[in-house]
């Protein structure tokens, strides 16, 4: 028997995409998978419309709403995969995805290498996704990826994985505390108890824009104080790895990176990122401003500046979004 794949997707209020996402799902070439989906309470149709595809083998719970991190830990309780591929409700995987890294494994030893994959945003067209290569997109030793990820803040999108069971049960559960990025903390972890990470050209995941993602911070307090937490725990977890002077430098560009999330509202987070950074030998300065903001700071101070920076990147992509919404609805009629 080929090894049982799990594809895991945790779900709330998705009427608007799960059908897509559940259709990538079904049509994955790998013949041995399940496919476990955890309705986080839905006020909308996701529940029926998961149910549809019940005949294509696809298992639902309902429970009441915790968040997306609980959800996650819930079908991964109910899965019995020997690997177990994540996916978001609203992303897509390409038909070949879970082949082309399955396949990939017997070029390696089995056990704890963990597979990942190119992603490319998309708004409403798959077609029109943009696949961006970054310095993730190789083999790699877990301690030069998550030096790589701080160095040019680069990430992996949820739905790249897949990761053999026995790293997943090392890993531990998500962490159902962290508001933002839960899934770099947690994947984080993986690595921790990973031997390698085996990067596969071949499996495409396709990552849907959407302006109300969990991952967006803005002005919240909660998902402020949320990051910088995360971000205490990833530079825990690499230096446990090695801790050179290359990677205390990694660590201190990942704070001054993330700094402009927190300044001015926040300059208590921000006193601790600097005295993190002293702590690994290095400074941080204030954040500035690109020439695009820079004159309304001047001249509006700089909390205004950041709502700007904040605001009209959003706006853009709503507008960008409704267009390819709309040019997708009438491919769709004319098909």
């Amino acid at each position: 028997m080929k090894p049982l794949v799990s594809i895991l997707i945790p779900a709330y209020n998705a009427s608007e995409y799960i059908t897509e996402a559940l259709k990538s799902a079904v049509n994955q070439t790998w013949p041995n998978k399940e496919i476990i989906v955890v309705d986080d309470g839905s006020r909308d149709d996701t529940r029926a419309i998961v149910d549809r595809f019940e005949k294509d083998g696809v298992r639902v719970l309902t429970q009441a709403n915790q968040g997306a991190a609980a959800a996650r830990n819930k079908a991964l309780s109910l899965s019995r995969g020997d690997y177990i591929q994540w996916l978001d409700a609203d992303d897509l995987l390409s038909p070949n995805k879970v082949a082309a890294q399955m396949e990939a494994l017997d070029r390696y030893p089995r056990g704890r290498t963990v597979m990942s994959s190119p992603w490319g945003r998309f708004f409403h067209r798959p077609s029109r996704a943009a696949f961006v290569p970054t310095p993730l997109w190789a083999d790699l030793t877990p301690v030069e990826w998550l030096t790589r990820k701080m160095e040019h803040n680069v990430y992996m999108q949820t739905a790249t994985w897949l990761v053999p069971r026995q790293v997943t049960e090392a890993a531990g559960l998500w962490d159902t505390q962290l508001l933002g990025d839960d899934d770099g903390e947690y994947f984080a972890r993986v690595l921790l108890a990973a031997d390698q990470v085996c990067f596969v050209p071949e499996g495409k995941v396709f990552y849907r824009a959407v302006t109300n993602s969990l991952s967006y911070i803005g002005h919240s307090n909660k998902k402020m104080e949320a990051q910088v937490r995360s971000m205490r725990l990833n530079i825990d977890y690499v230096r446990s790895l090695e801790d050179s002077v290359r990677v205390r430098r990694a660590c201190v560009q990942y704070l001054q990176t993330w700094l402009v999330n927190f300044y001015p509202e926040r300059l208590d987070l921000v006193e601790q990122m600097t005295g993190l950074a002293r702590e690994l030998g290095g400074e941080l300065t204030p954040p500035g401003f690109s020439w695009k903001y820079a004159g309304l700071a001047a001249a509006c101070g700089p909390g205004v500046a950041k709502r700007a920076r904040i605001l009209l990147p959003r706006v853009k992509w709503g507008v960008i979004s409704g267009w390819d919404k709309m040019m997708h609805r009438l491919q769709e009629r004319s098909a």
